[in-house]
């Protein structure tokens, strides 16, 4: 046939062998940085779902409520993949909870051939030119929003966990500030959640309800088989004696009716680590997870402590009760989100931490859990309980995880 012309704006040159061919101009304004890399990844159903409810989208924002384990970090890389794909020059911002989430998700990215800098910060300025984007945390973006608004004004935006922009009203304001901007904005949560005070910036309510675009619950990841664990709950009771405020003896267990401060006090004795109910607990939970080793050599325990010393005194319990020596991980030390990334991909059997394990924290191999904080709101529990979902593709009957509790809620 004919020779295909080229496209209009397009100079020729001479090949090797004295022929010519096009070259295209690369027009002004276009940031030069390599495209995200086509990969095969095989979606789960409610993922594609998910990005077909994307698609159809006409608003800029789209909220996906999907339980933990579920994948939402795929779906949201895969839907970044595909806007980026179809918006040349546009980049990518993740927002996430934590420091170490941030890590976390840059690596994600490179599984998708997606350059995600996490170790960007306001004070850096533009971003490098060999970067699909940048990975910040909601307290980063609260410190300096106007440094992420120009940035955010040719990017999608994906918001881990969104309900974070509720923790304080600097970051709600912030967040507003620095991605109203943005072309597209996808935020993300594992858990339905309500705002009774302050309302979070690109969410939809219904009253005081957030109103998903896209939900995905534990449930419907149960019934679809393969997709995360079924969790139960071994219910320990126990009888505490402790000395009220007001100089009085008090006594219950944990199925005694208390009124809330009762509750809390009777929370707090169980919790001591002077007293036998907790090391009891860590004892039978260690037992547990020596059993699932048996079949699961590298199945993981984490106790989640209510304060910095306390997770330094349950490790010191595993270590004299139980022989073993476990991972601390708390806000105060530095090096806390290597020892979460090293304790992740070895096969040492427990970890003890406060808040830095309760969300988003990929730890697949997690199999017991202790839930000894006094951290009581129902998001907080789910959110320690997601850690547990995770399915490693092991058969059916065998993957399941256990989280102590006690009798009454407190």
């Amino acid at each position: 046939g004919a020779p295909r012309r080229p496209p209009v704006g397009a100079q020729r040159r001479p090949d090797r062998v004295g022929r010519s061919r096009p070259v295209r101009r690369r027009r002004r304004g276009v940031p030069r940085f390599p495209s995200p890399m086509a990969r095969k990844i095989r979606l789960r159903p409610w993922q594609k779902r998910a990005l077909d409810r994307l698609a159809a989208c006409d608003s800029p924002d789209f909220l996906a409520v999907a339980t933990p384990g579920a994948g939402k970090t795929t779906f949201a890389l895969c839907a970044a993949v595909q806007d980026l794909a179809e918006n040349p020059g546009r980049r990518l911002v993740v927002v996430t909870p934590t420091s170490h989430l941030k890590v976390q998700w840059a690596d994600a990215g490179a599984r998708f051939g997606l350059h995600l800098e996490p170790r960007w910060s306001p004070s850096g300025g533009r971003l490098p030119a060999d970067v699909h984007g940048i990975v910040t945390t909601y307290q980063q973006v609260a410190s300096n929003p106007d440094a992420l608004r120009p940035i955010a004004a040719r990017s999608m935006v994906v918001l881990d966990e969104i309900h974070h922009a509720g923790d304080e009203r600097a970051w709600g304001e912030a967040v507003r500030r620095a991605f109203e901007v943005a072309p597209r904005r996808l935020a993300l949560s594992g858990t339905p959640f309500r705002s009774d005070t302050l309302a979070i910036p690109f969410v939809r309510y219904v009253g005081d309800e957030a109103v998903p675009d896209f939900e995905y619950g534990y449930a419907d990841a149960l019934a679809d088989g393969r997709v995360v664990r079924p969790v139960y709950f071994p219910r320990i009771n126990g009888f505490m004696e402790w000395i009220a405020p007001d100089g009085t003896a008090q006594s219950a267990a944990f199925d005694d009716p208390l009124d809330r401060a009762r509750a809390a006090q009777r929370l707090r004795t169980a919790l001591s680590l002077d007293g036998e109910w907790l090391p009891t607990v860590l004892v039978q939970a260690d037992e547990r997870l020596r059993a699932l080793r048996r079949s699961h050599p590298e199945a993981g325990g984490l106790v989640i402590a209510a304060d910095q010393d306390h997770a330094q005194g349950i490790a010191e319990l595993l270590r004299v009760r139980c022989g073993v020596r476990a991972t601390v991980a708390v806000s105060d030390d530095p090096m806390s989100s290597s020892r979460i990334a090293r304790f992740a991909t070895s096969t040492d059997p427990w970890i003890v931490a406060v808040r830095m394990v309760s969300e988003g924290v990929d730890i697949p191999r997690l199999r017991v859990g202790v839930y000894a904080t006094t951290t009581t709101t129902e998001l907080f529990f789910r959110q320690a309980v997601g850690r547990f979902v995770r399915h490693t593709g092991g058969r059916a009957g065998d993957e399941r995880a256990g989280l102590p509790t006690r009798v009454a809620d407190g």
